[in-house]
């Protein structure tokens, strides 16, 4: 019979079975279980350029920071994490960089109750890219592609029936827009891209609610913007629409026009009866 060779099998598990039992093992482990997932993440993961789905200008994350650094730091920091100017952008998502920047609400001209609406200071490429970076920084609400904005199998019925219940009461029966309290107000839903009102409910800029799809489905959101693109189409069979503002208006052609043209009746009257 004969004896097992120095460094045969049996040796080898011995040292393996003393290197297991080492104090370092477990931390050797969760480095090499780490080492692996980043490497797995690496391989699999979207490129930051990657072709974006939604016919929208793909984005670069690095052209994205540098336009950050220049533009956006000065109130929301270095690293997007916020300060006294501006709120950390860390998982607010591209949706929200679109939608703001895009409508030139961003970069705000100076602060105040409400950040009003203007012309845009970026190009598409440059809104793809600071969305991209920020996209980067966490998870987030993302930029809805074509078949969420696919509007042809959309019911504006049942989206008036869901608008008038959520929306309405600050955006106006029609989508003229209301005022709100300390100055603020909620815009006109008339002639906006329907990307950015479905980006609004997204990710509730300013003083609106947040509509996330648990809350309102994508049908949902799709059957609302159909509404408010049909009722900017509707005829006015009343004659003028006056703002469609509801009896704000209304009342005051009443009062000024009416009454005052009886007032204005009454006086030429009685100068005449003299």
């Amino acid at each position: 019979m004969t004896r097992p060779r120095p460094g045969g099998p049996a040796v080898l598990l011995g040292a393996l079975s003393r290197r297991r039992r080492h104090r370092l093992a477990p931390t050797l482990l969760l480095l090499l279980a780490l080492a692996a997932m980043g490497g797995a993440y690496t391989a699999f993961a979207p490129t930051p350029q990657a072709e974006a789905s939604n016919g929208l200008p793909s984005g670069s994350v690095d052209a994205g920071r540098e336009l950050f650094l220049k533009n956006c730091s000065s109130c929301h920091g270095l690293n997007a994490e916020g300060g006294s100017d501006g709120p950390s952008l860390v998982g607010v998502g591209a949706a929200s960089v679109d939608f703001q920047v895009s409508t030139g609400r961003m970069p705000a001209a100076q602060l105040g109750a409400q950040v009003e609406e203007k012309r845009s200071q970026f190009t598409a490429q440059q809104i793809a890219d600071l969305a991209a970076y920020v996209a980067s920084l966490g998870p987030g609400p993302a930029i809805p592609d074509e078949s969420e904005l696919d509007l042809s199998d959309a019911d504006p019925a049942r989206g008036g029936e869901i608008y008038r219940t959520n929306c309405s009461m600050c955006h106006n029966y029609a989508g003229s827009g209301g005022a709100l309290t300390e100055g603020k107000y909620a815009p006109s839903l008339r002639g906006v891209n329907p990307r950015h009102i479905y980006e609004a409910m997204l990710t509730g800029p300013q003083s609106m609610p947040v509509f996330g799809d648990h809350t309102m489905t994508p049908e949902d959101k799709r059957d609302i913007i159909a509404f408010l693109k049909t009722t900017e189409d509707e005829p006015s069979p009343g004659g003028a629409t006056l703002g469609k503002l509801g009896p704000v208006t209304e009342g005051g052609v009443g009062w000024l026009v009416g009454i005052g043209g009886l007032i204005g009746c009454a006086v030429w009257l009685g100068a005449k009866a003299r």
